[in-house]
């Protein structure tokens, strides 16, 4: 890893798991996901309408009303998703000092996005990147919809600041942002001093670490033109083996 280069380091599509083997974290850029999934970036772009309509986070601690999120937890094993009852975020305070050791109960993600072919595909893909990353096994899936925006003049996509969560494999996908500046990504080795920083700026940038050997955080995102609404929309999924945090 090296800090000065501020576009995504994007990773070839067949290096995909030999980079997070190696560095810890991969990124690809929205056409290597097309690829990667076989499904075209107009299918993917269908799903952008649902962050339009996400309920507000009430438990954020900073007493912020700049985050809007959905939740949905699956499990994964042999390209099989199931689908569980829905049920609360939780994380240990070693993961997330400010939120953690709380059960936090988001608003569900629609149904009608659990269906669409390019979400089967992505949640059926990162649960075989997993695969490769740590052995084939069951995995227990989460999926958080984000919007950050800028009413309040400045948002924070990880309020908690540079973190893991406690899992095997983070995904981030940028799904769209606008009027904004900042929202800068950065990832660190967890026991050493190696770091980058880069900005996604194109939708469906896809960045997967391996949560064990890596730190991230994205900086907070200020509006460019005050008088204009500004925000940031991502989708993180995670996967982790055994079972979901807090049961």
């Amino acid at each position: 890893m090296s800090a000065g280069n501020f576009d995504p380091p994007f990773t070839p599509l067949d290096r995909l798991v030999p980079a997070l083997r190696q560095d810890g974290y991969a990124v690809l850029s929205p056409q290597g996901v097309a690829q990667w999934l076989g499904s075209p970036l107009s299918q993917l772009e269908v799903l952008h309408a649902d962050w339009n309509q996400l309920p507000l986070d009430e438990y954020l601690k900073d007493g912020g009303r700049y985050r809007t999120r959905r939740h949905a937890c699956f499990t994964v094993e042999d390209a099989i998703i199931e689908q569980v009852p829905h049920r609360a975020h939780w994380q240990p305070v070693e993961y997330n000092a400010l939120h953690g050791g709380m059960q936090r109960w988001f608003a569900p993600m629609e149904s009608g996005t659990l269906v669409q072919p390019a979400w089967q595909a992505l949640i059926k893909g990162l649960a075989e990147v997993a695969n490769g990353l740590r052995g084939t096994q069951r995995w227990y899936v989460e999926a958080h919809q984000f919007r950050i925006d800028t009413a309040e003049g400045i948002g924070r996509p990880t309020p908690e600041g540079a973190h893991r969560d406690g899992v095997d494999l983070v995904a981030v996908a940028l799904i769209g942002r606008h009027n904004i500046k900042g929202g800068e990504t950065r990832v660190f080795e967890a026991t050493g001093r190696r770091g980058e920083r880069f900005t996604m700026t194109e939708p469906w940038t896809l960045m997967v670490i391996d949560d064990a050997r890596v730190i991230h955080e994205s900086t907070p995102i200020q509006p460019l033109v005050d008088s204009q609404p500004g925000w940031r929309d991502t989708l993180v999924v995670t996967c982790r083996a055994g079972s979901f945090q807090g049961d």
